[in-house]
């Protein structure tokens, strides 16, 4: 078996490193890597390359890097790197956060391998929800901010839409408590990868299942602009988005000049929360080595860990010796700097 391997971060990383390692026992050859061209980043803005890319040069793969599959878009570049993927001669495609389109056509030069029904799988998806919930670009961090109680992964046969092509394989996986959108996305590379080996190396028994009309959820991109915490909503919806946005693009608050990157939380329980009309959203009530603890539109989130700028992630006592938050100030709206801080 010949496969054309597409995808760019960790998550993918982990499907292409289980690829490789099965590969020798199972015959078959990684004829090519398609991964999103290098990245400015760090302080310095170096071009980095991606997870996929340092893997697969490490392993001597063949790697191309097109910043575009699209005719339309990418013209003669984008033709040549169809001309890479024709010439690697694949019997399927795996895509894992690709971040790129694959348009259909592209998705038709594989020459298949042969299903249950007698029908060919040509390209396979490893996409990190229980389809149809959370299509799209972000369906880790926005099951964790909905407050699913799980999620899994779905290996499913590409066609043109977005993430519309018919279920091959799913399995669940229940979203732990306090669970970060980092650590929740390695759990499901691991289980995108263990599904993904039991699809290659019995394709025969794979039988593709449309998905259902019902249930369908759209998972958009995150951006910095939600990143903002808005006190005026529960202690739980931000706990929720505190996890769900680490580590992109990191939840903020602002106190005084300072903007706050917050990287956990709590919800308190009831015998903490704060019920004294006085207390305006965004007001801190409590401020020690357990916790910073900030009034909310209903209850008090407990700001356990936090990062200053140019700091680094740290608790709440290592952040408070540096920085004096006091109870009464609040961290909704930017006061007049301090004389002293």
């Amino acid at each position: 078996m010949r496969i054309v391997f597409a995808g760019t971060p960790e998550f993918a990383q982990v499907a292409l490193a289980a690829l490789i390692e099965a590969a020798p026992a199972q015959g078959w050859e990684i004829a090519l890597v398609l991964t999103q061209p290098d990245r400015p980043a760090g302080r310095g803005l170096k071009l980095k390359a991606s997870a996929v890319k340092q893997l697969a040069l490490n392993h001597g793969l063949a790697v191309d890097t097109p910043p575009t599959l699209s005719l339309q878009k990418g013209g003669e570049a984008a033709q040549a790197a169809r001309q890479r993927i024709k010439e690697a001669r694949p019997d399927v495609c795996v895509v894992a956060a690709y971040g790129l389109i694959v348009p259909a056509d592209v998705l038709a030069m594989p020459s298949g391998l042969l299903m249950a029904d007698g029908s060919r799988l040509q390209a396979i998806n490893i996409h990190a929800s229980l389809l149809p919930r959370w299509r799209g670009a972000a369906p880790v961090a926005r099951a964790i901010e909905a407050g699913d109680s799980e999620t899994g992964i779905t290996l499913m046969q590409m066609d043109a839409g977005l993430d519309t092509g018919p279920m091959l394989l799913t399995e669940a996986l229940a979203i732990q408590p306090q669970e970060s959108c980092a650590a929740l996305t390695q759990r499901l590379a691991d289980l995108g990868a263990t599904l993904l080996l039991r699809a290659l190396k019995n394709p025969q028994a794979l039988r593709a299942e449309p998905q259902p009309s019902a249930g369908i959820t759209y998972a958009h991109k995150l951006n910095k602009q939600e990143a903002v915490l808005d006190f005026s909503r529960s202690a739980e919806q931000l706990a929720r988005q505190i996890c769900a946005f680490d580590p992109f693009p990191g939840a903020t608050a602002q106190w005084r000049t300072h903007t706050l990157k917050i990287w956990s939380a709590t919800a308190c329980a009831a015998d903490v929360d704060v019920t004294d009309g006085a207390k305006t959203p965004g007001v801190i009530v409590r401020a020690d080595a357990s916790g910073i603890y900030v009034a909310c539109g209903q209850g008090t989130l407990a700001i356990t860990e936090a990062q200053r700028a140019g700091a680094r992630r740290m608790r709440v006592d290592e952040l408070l010796a540096g920085l004096p938050l006091r109870v009464g100030e609040s961290l909704e709206t930017p006061a007049q700097p301090a004389a002293t801080a």
